[in-house]
């Protein structure tokens, strides 16, 4: 059994059917679930029954509760090949601390002593968020975790992680820790405000015939470019699924593609991927964005050369063509002209 939490999520789904893809259907799906196989006449939350959507078509043996999985793998530990900790609250513009310590703090440090107790390897989902403003570089690793200042509640629930378990004694398996850079793909419609740059200047063109990015507020940077690594999901689940069969290897990993790009070329990318001219409008980004936005991110990747690992990268091109053909382009009708 492949144990997946945030099944319901967007890069949880897509390692669910990436492990399909592979051979692999004797999952244990894991999320909030509150309706469908377990109590089909249940409405639900509409938030539940979108996440229960996007498990169709895929092959699995069991959804669990993640309320409930902790005790399930006391009794089941010994079927269980590997553990992905992708659940999370991922809202970079909550401010309740509580919620983030319950959900992405604690969780993650139960979970973590029951596989270090049972000997399960685990790979969990930190974030490039842990960096702040990058004025300490991208490395991963656990020498400059003391130096990281997290520019919101969401980014320092995944350090505080990180830091915590880089001090625990008793460990998994195989742990393994990555931080996800700017990771967009089919089947992040539902994140809304969470989801990537690359779906919400689709959706603005397609609904309104412009894409809106951000002026510069910082005298480094002009307008539109603002930097991100951008990682095609595809890759991620690659990557995670390497791991998975190099269990020789445990660390805190960076999970971008190593090449910054600005804003402003994704919007072209976008634009030669629909094959219209740009139409581009810069916008003043919201006063209470401007102390937590973060003008450039790019992963420092030496790992891959260090574990020799062979995954290769989809370039910033070719992965919004293929997401545009595989979603975007049925999703939103495209403008009237």
């Amino acid at each position: 059994m492949i144990v997946v939490t945030g099944a319901g999520g967007f890069i949880g789904s897509n390692l669910a059917a990436r492990l399909n893809k592979e051979g692999f259907m004797d999952l244990v799906l894991v999320d909030d679930f509150v309706w469908g196989v377990d109590n089909p006449s249940s409405q639900g939350h509409a938030s539940h029954r979108t996440k229960e959507s996007r498990l169709k078509g895929l092959t699995y043996s069991k959804l669990v509760h993640r309320d409930h999985l902790l005790e399930w793998l006391d009794e089941h530990h010994l079927w269980v090949q590997y553990v992905f900790h992708l659940g999370a609250r991922t809202d970079t513009m909550l401010h309740d601390r509580a919620i983030f310590d319950k959900l992405n703090l604690g969780y993650s440090k139960d979970l973590w002593n029951t596989c270090s107790q049972w000997g399960l390897p685990l790979l969990y989902a930190s974030s490039a968020a842990t960096y702040g403003l990058g004025e300490h570089g991208f490395q991963d690793g656990l020498s400059i975790l003391d130096q990281l200042r997290p520019l919101n509640p969401y980014g320092d629930s995944k350090h505080q992680f990180d830091c915590w378990m880089a001090q625990c004694k008793r460990k998994p398996l195989q742990w393994v820790g990555l931080k996800f850079f700017n990771v967009f793909g089919p089947g992040e419609s539902h994140k809304g405000p969470m989801a990537s740059v690359v779906w919400h200047a689709s959706r603005q063109w397609m609904t309104e015939g412009k894409v809106r990015l951000f002026k510069s507020h910082h005298s480094d940077f002009k307008d539109g470019e603002q930097q991100r690594d951008f990682i095609y999901v595809d890759d991620v689940t690659e990557v995670c699924l390497w791991f998975m069969k190099n269990r020789q290897h445990s660390g805190l990993f960076n999970l971008g593609t190593g090449h910054a790009t600005t804003f402003k070329d994704l919007a072209l990318t976008l634009f030669e991927a629909i094959a219209h001219d740009p139409q581009i409008e810069f916008v003043d980004t919201p006063e209470h964005l401007r102390a937590q936005y973060q003008y450039y991110t790019c992963a420092d990747m030496a790992w891959l050369h260090r574990l020799n690992c062979p995954v290769q990268f989809t370039s910033l091109r070719d992965g919004v063509l293929d997401y545009y053909r595989r979603e975007l382009s049925r999703i939103y009708p495209p403008p009237l002209s």
